[in-house]
């Protein structure tokens, strides 16, 4: 008896201990959502924004979702401490928030891959985690709340993509056809693509930027790593340069702000082009009297390293690939892809590729972890390299670590092999591969055909003509 008496006494002890951690961790957490949300003081508080802002804030997303969250009084404890940290790391390397906060701050654009993330975990019931909200009881979201935050996601989109040539329902839904038009100088674009295919460019005259992005083999050079100068091979695969114009950034890891800080990377890297410096490639091109009449016209004979890099920016701007099948589906004709192909669409939304694969070019938007759900390095048996690093070369972010830039999906048939590395010879392995690491499923080979079918159908056009081997 007196056993089962201490043992109740401690339960009891026990529990009137968790309720006070539960009261007090709600009190921080009250604190710390209003100081979240005042960084939005400036919204109209009747906007969507603002209703969306308030449920992340109050639901404690930045805890997980960002390294800069003030974290509650017990995570110093040792086993919180651990746990913690755990979660922190998983929930950055899943979805960081901060991008998202700031750019409503600032009135910018929003991520559609945050959209598409915070949709997901809303239909899945995911998030909070449930262990998460053991210990804080007012992080659950309501329907109500939830009914916001989707009203706020479809808006959002649909705002983003008011000139889509979509019906209305689609332009609230993550995949969109092509349909933007990049303003240029048409004078620019000429020069552009002329120095683009220019030899000169390089240290020895025989490497241009179309020979890692030929134009006639889907913007890359269909080989694992570029051949450069004299030879050497490149440690990362070519990115297409069609539809690089929708990129945040340029490059796997992002290095570059736009194409024309990208356009002045390659010329001076000794493996892939090796020039000295700009006036080593100036003095070649001054000596060309029909490439100068062309700066003449439109630099005001201004050959400098900026108005070599302006044109081929330019050019770039308009290796846009619009009309694929997929993108006549979009926009009404439902004859344009069989009903396999709309099954691998089916398949595509069901593994939630469309939470990274977003928009008009579907990816280039964000940087994610290689092996979200399972260690793909590990796996692929070979040492890591420093290219393997990704994102964290440019940033020196821990969470960084072998993140890369989202490629786009489009005319994905004509870039094998894929990914940085170019591990995945064919298109079907890329597509296990993906579901392996990044998705947690390991497809069946019927599953992997199905999706293969519907990527197929993301072939556009360039300047008119269908770049998919069976329109040739």
């Amino acid at each position: 008896m007196n056993n089962k008496k201490l043992i109740m006494s401690l339960a009891g002890v026990g529990i009137l201990a968790y309720l006070g951690t539960v009261y007090t961790v709600d009190k921080n957490d009250q604190r710390i959502a209003a100081e979240s949300l005042a960084q939005f003081s400036s919204l109209d508080k009747s906007s969507l924004d603002y209703q969306a802002m308030k449920v992340l804030s109050d639901k404690g997303c930045a805890y997980c979702h960002t390294n800069e969250s003030e974290m509650p009084f017990y995570s110093e404890w040792p086993i919180a401490k651990t746990l913690m940290n755990a979660d922190i790391q998983t929930g950055m390397k899943h979805f960081e928030i901060t991008q998202l906060f700031n750019g409503i701050q600032n009135n910018e654009a929003v991520s559609e891959v945050s959209l598409a993330r915070i949709e997901k975990v809303l239909y899945d019931d995911s998030m909070p985690p449930k262990i998460y909200q053991s210990m804080h009881w007012s992080a659950g979201i309501s329907n109500e709340e939830k009914h916001t935050l989707l009203k706020w996601i479809r808006q959002t989109r649909a705002d983003i993509h008011q000139d889509s040539p979509v019906d209305d329902s689609r332009k609230e839904g993550t995949l969109q056809p092509i349909y933007t038009v990049f303003e240029v100088d048409e004078d620019r674009v000429k020069l552009g693509k002329a120095l683009y295919h220019d030899t000169r460019l390089s240290g020895d005259d025989t490497v241009s930027c179309a020979t890692c992005h030929g134009l006639d083999t889907g913007g890359v050079d269909n080989l694992v790593g570029s051949v450069g100068i004299h030879g050497q091979v490149g440690g990362i695969n070519a990115p297409t340069v069609f539809n690089s114009a929708y990129n945040k950034l340029q490059f796997w890891d992002g290095r570059a702000n736009d194409l024309q800080d990208q356009a002045g990377g390659p010329p001076f890297n000794p493996i892939e082009m090796g020039s000295e410096d700009w006036q080593q490639i100036i003095d070649k091109l001054s000596s060309d009297p029909e490439l100068v009449a062309k700066f003449n016209k439109t630099y005001d004979g201004e050959i400098t390293g900026d108005t070599i890099t302006h044109a081929i920016a330019e050019f770039e701007k308009t290796l846009v690939t619009p009309n694929s099948r997929f993108d006549q589906y979009l926009t009404g004709n439902t004859d344009a892809m069989n009903t396999h192909e709309k099954h691998g669409l089916k398949l595509f939304k069901q593994y939630s590729c469309d939470t990274c694969h977003t928009g008009e070019a579907m990816g280039g938007e964000t940087f994610e972890t290689m092996g979200m759900k399972a260690d793909y390095f590990s796996d692929r048996g070979t040492d890591i390299t420093p290219e393997d690093l990704g994102r964290y070369n440019v940033t020196a972010i821990e969470s960084d670590k072998h993140k890369f830039k989202v490629p786009t999906l489009r005319n994905i048939e004509l870039t094998a092999p894929y990914f940085h590395d170019g591990h995945a010879e064919t298109l079907e392995q890329a597509i296990f591969d993906m579901g392996k690491y990044q998705v947690g499923v390991e497809m069946s080979d019927d599953e992997v055909e199905t999706i293969k079918a519907f990527l197929k159908t993301l072939t556009g056009e360039y300047k008119g003509n269908n770049l998919s081997p069976k329109a040739q």
